[in-house]
């Protein structure tokens, strides 16, 4: 029997475990700026089932995660309107640390530094199971989405635009 590559606990997977979320592990040779299309290809899986995590802002700068499908980009002006703000736009690379507590590349919803909305394109949820950061560049985990909402109260939107 193969022997399972041990991977370190991450603030992620100490949350997913702390609810009792089933998730299997998935590492991967990570590449700077490769994002989703890489991670899809290192695994095997459509990108459509690879998650992103966005940490974005309002107008008021209030952080907030967006989380959608690895071939789409999110629509500010539609996420704006679905969340009742005026604007949203994605954080500087330092900001959304400071707020996450995870590096750029390595952001996952769960574990974050301090709690934050959590904002799920609404076809996110329709998808058998996911793959989504774990905590670390070159680590997805794989789980149903019905975890986001569970865990999260993560709420649905539709922001998607085809890339």
């Amino acid at each position: 029997m193969a022997r399972k590559e041990h991977i370190s606990e991450t603030p992620a997977t100490q949350f997913l475990r702390k609810h009792r979320v089933d998730f299997s592990e998935h590492p991967y040779p990570y590449e700077e700026h490769g994002g989703t299309r890489v991670s899809a290809r290192e695994l095997g899986v459509p990108e459509h089932a690879v998650v992103k995590t966005l940490v974005m802002q309002d107008e008021a700068a209030r952080p907030l995660i967006v989380l959608m499908h690895g071939d789409c980009k999110v629509s500010t002006k539609n996420l704006a309107r679905a969340i009742g703000c005026k604007s949203v736009e994605p954080c500087k690379p330092d900001v959304a640390q400071r707020h996450s507590g995870y590096l750029v590349g390595g952001t996952s919803p769960f574990g974050t530094r301090k709690p934050l909305p959590v904002y799920v394109e609404e076809s996110i949820l329709a998808l058998e199971k996911m793959y989504i950061n774990g905590g670390r560049r070159g680590y997805l985990v794989g789980l149903a989405p019905q975890a986001l909402v569970d865990c999260l109260t993560a709420r649905p939107v539709q922001c998607a635009l085809a890339e």
